[in-house]
């Protein structure tokens, strides 16, 4: 394995010390956290649309970011992390925003309209270190 490989796959190469290991934990990433209640009851697509939105949203609202144009630069743009969690309902993902706002952490709470209804929480991209101590205690989405 030579040593970009062994870096992409976050393992360390005793010539290089612990630069893979950095590497590894510079991964640049978007949480994307969906509605459970939601997609136990809407069409599947509806909420992935959700979370499209948002996703799109938090990154065109930091665009000139530049964790962002890391995130979306030719070199990475095929290469995107994305971690989809869920929260059970509204109150949950309500307070997860409330969380990171707190925390200063850029995040777009989508509200589908007319209903206002938030469905759907997107980050803007972070290197992973930063912000994922906010997302631990949640799940997968499944």
């Amino acid at each position: 394995m030579d040593k970009e490989t062994a870096g992409k796959a976050g393992l360390s190469n005793p010539s290089t010390g612990d630069r893979a290991e950095t590497e590894a934990e510079e991964v640049v990433v978007q949480y994307v956290v969906l509605r459970r209640d939601l997609i136990d009851s809407w069409p599947l697509g509806s909420v992935v649309t959700q979370g499209c939105h948002a996703s799109v949203a938090a990154v065109w609202a930091h665009k000139d970011d530049a964790h962002t144009i890391r995130y979306c630069s030719d070199g990475n743009i095929d290469n995107m992390h994305k971690v989809t969690l869920e929260v059970k309902g509204e109150a949950q993902m309500v307070k997860l925003s409330e969380k990171l706002r707190e925390g200063g952490i850029a995040h777009k709470l989508w509200v589908e309209l007319p209903e206002n209804t938030p469905t759907c929480i997107a980050t803007k991209p972070y290197p992973k270190a930063e912000v994922a101590a906010f997302f631990k205690k949640l799940k997968l989405c499944k």
